[in-house]
C-alpha cells in the first residue's frame, strides 16, 4: 500500500490536475518565501521553490510522499511571476505580445521516511500572438488571470492569445506536468494505468 500523498499547494489548478490521476491525496499550504535569489536563473528558481515547498510539508508529515511544484515564466530573459493585480498583468501581456515565452514548470516529490526525492523541470515554449491594447484589456476583464505566471490561462480564454505551444507534456503549461509526475509516483510505489 503506497504512503499518504500530499500536494504541497493550495492552487486549485494543481489540485484539479492531480485529481485527474485518480489517486487519493491531501493538500497543505507550504508557506514558503518565494523571494528571488540573486543570480538565480528562472529555471533554478522554479526548481528550488518546488523542492522547498515539498520539504516544508514533508517535515510536518515525514511518512508521506509530498509533491511540491512551482512555475516561472520568462520572456527575453525577464522573469514573469504571478501579476497579482490588473496593472501588472497588462504590463506582462505587453511584454509577451508577439514574443516567445518560456515557462519552467518544476516539481519535487519527497519522502523523508524513505530518504528519497525526485526532481524535474519541464519547459514549455509559448509563442504569443501580437496583442493590441483592446485585446489585452478585454481578455483581462473576462478572465482575470492574476494568479497565473505570465497573466494568461491556456486552459481558458487565454488560448486565444497564443499562436503555438511546444512542450513534451501538454499539462506542464497549467503548472503540474503529469507525464513526468506519473513516472515519479511509480517510483514511490503508486499504481497508475
Amino acid at each position: 500500500m503506497p504512503r499518504t500523498l500530499i500536494l504541497a499547494s493550495t492552487s486549485r489548478y494543481r489540485r484539479e490536475m492531480l485529481s485527474r490521476l485518480g489517486i487519493t491525496f491531501d493538500t497543505r499550504s507550504p508557506n514558503v518565501d518565494e523571494c528571488e535569489v540573486t543570480h538565480e536563473t528562472p529555471r533554478d528558481t522554479a526548481l528550488r521553490l518546488a523542492e522547498e515547498k515539498a520539504r516544508a510539508i514533508a517535515l510536518q508529515f515525514p511518512e508521506a510522499v509530498v509533491i511540491g511544484s512551482d512555475q516561472i515564466a520568462e520572456v527575453k530573459g525577464v522573469r514573469l511571476n504571478k501579476p497579482g493585480v490588473h496593472e501588472r498583468a497588462v504590463e506582462q501581456l505587453r511584454q509577451m505580445s508577439g514574443q516567445s515565452v518560456l515557462f519552467h514548470s518544476a516539481m519535487a516529490v519527497v519522502c523523508l521516511a524513505e530518504g528519497a526525492m525526485e526532481r524535474a523541470v519541464v519547459p514549455t515554449t509559448v509563442q504569443m500572438r501580437a496583442l493590441h491594447e483592446d485585446q489585452i484589456e478585454r481578455y483581462l476583464r473576462l478572465e482575470q488571470p492574476y494568479d497565473c505566471a505570465g497573466s494568461a490561462k491556456a486552459e481558458g480564454l487565454g488560448i486565444a492569445l497564443i499562436a503555438a505551444i511546444r512542450s513534451e507534456d501538454p499539462t506542464a503549461l497549467i503548472g503540474l506536468p503529469l507525464i513526468r509526475l506519473c513516472d515519479m509516483l511509480r517510483k514511490f510505489g503508486y499504481t497508475l494505468p
